[in-house]
């Protein structure tokens, strides 16, 4: 596991941004597609609207890119909290990714559109080592990552990839990739920023299992955090 540190979040997702860059043009080097499971949230987005900048557009190979989602709430796809919707909008419309290499989630029926989705990761990675080349994730005050959240029947489920999930403190159904496929990732990162995580984040690195982002521990790849100085100090 690696700790990444910056002072704020603007130098957080500036560094981000540049250890995509190196990571993706080395692993491009090697093998003709990058495989990259997005997130949600705030910390995402602004990252997303540096990549899609005049100073980062021409330093990917988006033609190369195929796009996954780690999870998503069963909105509509135009609804503010779809998190496909966020990141197409920030990024995806603004560089030339061929449209047949995003894979958001469907929605509409939950648990039909998760079986689908894990069919459509089986076609990709079934009978493989590693999942995929990049799963982006953040951590929430509760300390549940993607759509796991504290006593999720999700974390006792060691053989599906995708799930959908009722999650009642939201009233909302949600579709979620599962620590097992995550954990078959070659790189997994988490961008965490602000004071209201310290705490979460502090008890984490410092090995507390009790919450659900503690399941993510890649089997053959790498963990790395990215945070900044108010998320990392309780």
């Amino acid at each position: 596991m690696l700790v990444n540190n910056y002072k704020d979040s603007k130098e957080l997702t500036g560094g981000v941004a540049d250890w995509l860059v190196t990571y993706i043009g080395t692993t491009l080097n090697v093998q003709e597609k990058f495989t990259i499971a997005l997130s949600g949230g705030n910390t995402p987005k602004q990252l997303f609207t540096l990549l899609a900048s005049d100073a980062y557009r021409n330093k990917i190979d988006w033609q190369s890119m195929h796009f996954f989602w780690g999870d998503e709430r069963a909105v509509a796809f135009n609804d503010d909290q779809n998190n496909a919707n966020v990141a197409i909008k920030e990024l995806l419309n603004r560089v030339p990714v061929p449209p047949d290499q995003i894979h958001r989630m469907e929605t509409s029926i939950p648990e039909q559109s998760a079986n689908k989705y894990s069919d459509l990761l089986y076609s990709y990675f079934d009978n493989k080592e590693n999942s995929f080349d990049l799963v982006m994730l953040g951590l929430g005050e509760d300390g549940h990552t993607l759509s796991v959240f504290p006593n999720s029947p999700i974390l006792q489920d060691h053989e599906s990839w995708v799930r959908a999930v009722f999650v009642p403190d939201q009233d909302m159904w949600r579709i979620t990739l599962t620590p097992v496929i995550v954990n078959k990732a070659k790189k997994v990162i988490f961008l965490v920023s602000g004071s209201s995580k310290s705490d979460i984040l502090y008890k984490i690195l410092r090995g507390d299992q009790s919450f659900p982002a503690s399941s993510i521990h890649p089997s053959n790849g790498e963990l790395i955090w990215f945070t900044d100085i108010a998320s990392l100090n309780p």
